[in-house]
């Protein structure tokens, strides 16, 4: 999973409270980290113009920013779309008041949103349906349901996302393949932090697959949050315990590239071992193209905000909405990659960088 959210439980319930006592929180445009015009050149004013804002959980990310270029690139075919992006800065209430910033300014027609934390900030998209602010989320559904991709929340128009449960037992499947023949088979698990609902069904559905198969031992499971250092520090104290693995089962391909670092320093050949990533960007393209990596879960951010834009432009314009599009569809490789699969796909090198 590419993105990093840092919000807790008890954050979600203090902000869900709040938000029932009043649908407005005081502020301005200042949490605007950067605005970017597509439609420079574009007719000024509500004549036939749409104005979107993108609300990223960061906007020094480079997943967000590749959602934030795809709807660029859709809002330029428009020509009278602009969008402005918004940064989250990782933090959900930050990203929280910026829903209801938006949803009070009437400067926006729409919202298109990588959520920080996707049950939380359900309470603050009412505010933009009172205002007619039609909302489409990217990247994982909003609501207190995990795997339902059909809206769940008045405001929100349209899904642009898989199913995160499916992936991830997609992804542990090879796992299960490669482990065939080994007894014991030692697993260690990475995952971005146990405490957020899409990490904690992430790392559920993984287990869900490997412990029905007596000979793999999943020996430690390591909170990455999504970080390289973070990531190369969690996988030195793993093998300090468990210095004999066979398969590193990782949700995140920046924590992956970190635990590279420490196991190819205590003297492991990754080709030799089931290393696993998620998110597909290109570094990790690279990393499985040379059979470095043995699989990667692949998303296509770029394509995502190429198609929330237009349906979140659909909607502003009183057009048909297509309330559900599958990510998993939007690019030209399937969700789990390995070498042989890119190899059929030469040209494929990911949609985003870190």
């Amino acid at each position: 999973m590419p993105v990093k959210p840092l919000s807790n439980p008890q954050r979600r319930l203090v902000i869900a409270a709040s938000a029932l006592v009043s649908l407005t929180l005081a502020g301005c445009n200042s949490d605007v980290s950067q605005v970017y015009s597509s439609a420079s050149a574009a007719p000024s004013g509500k004549s036939g113009q749409v104005r979107i804002a993108l609300l990223a959980s960061s906007s020094q990310n480079g997943f967000n920013k590749a959602v934030y270029d795809g709807a660029v690139a859709k809002a330029k075919e428009y020509g009278d779309v602009e969008v402005t992006i918004f940064d989250g800065k990782f933090d959900s209430q930050t990203q929280f008041n910026q829903v209801q910033n938006v949803a009070s300014q009437g400067t926006y027609d729409g919202i298109v949103l990588v959520p920080n934390d996707n049950v939380g900030i359900a309470a603050a998209i009412p505010a933009a349906a009172q205002a007619k602010i039609p909302v489409v989320t990217t990247l994982f559904p909003v609501g207190p349901n995990l795997t339902e991709l059909k809206p769940q929340v008045e405001g929100i128009v349209s899904t642009v996302a898989a199913n995160t449960e499916e992936n991830s037992k997609k992804l542990a499947e090879g796992v299960v393949e490669y482990c065939e023949d080994k007894d014991p088979c030692r697993v260690a698990i990475l995952i971005g932090q146990l405490q957020f609902p899409f990490d904690n069904l992430r790392n559920k559905a993984y287990r869900s697959v490997l412990d029905g198969h007596p000979n793999i031992k999943v020996v430690a499971t390591g909170q990455g949050n999504y970080d390289r250092d973070t990531s190369l520090k969690a996988m030195q104290n793993i093998l300090q315990a468990n210095p004999k693995l066979d398969v590193v089962l990782s949700n995140a391909d920046q924590q992956t590239i970190g635990a590279q670092v420490a196991l190819e320093s205590a003297g492991y050949d990754l080709s030799k071992m089931y290393v696993t990533g998620g998110g597909g960007n290109q570094e990790a393209i690279k990393q499985v193209r040379a059979g470095t990596w043995a699989a990667d879960q692949v998303d296509f951010p770029n394509s995502m905000g190429r198609a929330a834009l237009e349906q979140v432009v659909n909607a502003v314009r009183g057009k048909p909405v297509t309330p559900v599009i599958d990510a998993n569809t939007l690019g030209p490789v399937p969700v789990i990659v390995t070498k042989e699969i890119l190899d059929e796909h030469p040209d494929f090198a990911g949609e985003w960088a870190d």
